[in-house]
């Protein structure tokens, strides 16, 4: 049975049609372009078209010739950004690119003069350690070598001529004199460990009632440590005048006997840190004896003889 088509139902289905498909609605879409970021308010305007279902919409992925290109412009111009601006680089001598110096602002001197003072701070207190640390050092040393005192012994006094005459002094006053020559031994011990001794002594007098008849002077020399030396100091004493004590003594057969007394003082300095660290001793020496004109053998002096202070 055939029907009839009527001229409503060709109407409304003639936009079905594909082939008679009216021509679709084009619109554009403002986007930001690259260049916006340096202030150009300048766009680009694209051209998209309407599409009729999701298939045809941008949301659902395409891999359309149009979206080909789209991606390979987009990756095209970074990579061509990139390249671009690292051709514009300059390099150096050895091929490195050259950079822009990030100059920063600011005054460091105040950083600087922090740093010298606290160099100088620190120099300060080394030096000073360092003097504290040394000088504690050589009080150690100066009270460790205080017990070694050098030890003196007189051992014997040799007379080789005493006379006893009559004279003037340069008054012309008539009086007494004496001339005596003699030698005297001395010994010193060192006992120190570790320094030397500097030896020396103020002039050896014999006198007589007060009156100082012959002299003589020890050479000053350098002893080393733990050493003993013995030595010899020359006495003399020529037409001196005894004054009023002349009168004490008794002149018989060209003998006589005068008593006298023996005297000096020895000093000794120990150089322990050079001239920083020094040890003074000093012993005063004090022998009575009595010389005989007429004997030509030396007077020996025991231990107990002489006075040692």
């Amino acid at each position: 049975m055939l029907h009839t088509k009527s001229e409503s139902d060709i109407t409304s289905l003639a936009p079905s049609s594909p082939s008679r498909s009216p021509k679709r609605a084009v619109y554009y879409v403002q986007s930001p372009s690259r260049d916006s970021h340096d202030g150009d308010k300048s766009s680009s305007m694209q051209a998209t078209p309407n599409f009729n279902s999701p298939m045809e919409s941008p949301s659902h992925p395409s891999f359309g010739r149009h979206s080909r290109n789209s991606s390979a412009s987009r990756f095209s111009g970074i990579f061509r950004s990139s390249s671009e601006r690292k051709g514009n680089r300059k390099r150096n001598d050895k091929g490195w690119p050259e950079c822009n110096v990030i100059i920063e602002e600011g005054n460091y001197d105040e950083f600087d003069d922090d740093k010298g003072f606290t160099r100088r701070c620190q120099a300060l207190m080394a030096v000073c350690g360092f003097i504290l640390l040394f000088s504690v050092f050589c009080l150690i040393i100066w009270g460790a070598g205080r017990p070694y005192k050098a030890k003196v012994a007189v051992k014997s006094l040799l007379v080789s001529n005493l006379y006893v005459g009559s004279g003037a002094d340069f008054t012309g006053v008539p009086m007494k004199m004496l001339n005596v020559n003699g030698s005297l031994r001395i010994s010193v011990y060192n006992p120190a460990t570790f320094y030397g001794i500097h030896v020396s002594s103020t002039p050896v007098n014999l006198v007589y009632s007060d009156v100082v008849v012959a002299t003589g002077q020890l050479k000053k020399y350098f002893q080393g440590r733990k050493s003993h030396q013995t030595r010899d100091v020359h006495i003399e004493g020529t037409k001196v005048p005894l004054y009023g004590a002349g009168s004490n003594l008794v002149v018989s057969d060209n003998a006589v006997q005068v008593p006298l007394t023996l005297e000096f003082e020895i000093s000794t300095r120990g150089d322990v840190v050079g001239k920083l660290v020094r040890l003074k001793h000093r012993k005063r020496i004090s022998c009575p004896l009595t010389i005989d004109s007429t004997s030509n053998k030396p007077i020996k002096f025991k231990k107990d003889s002489c006075t040692y202070s």
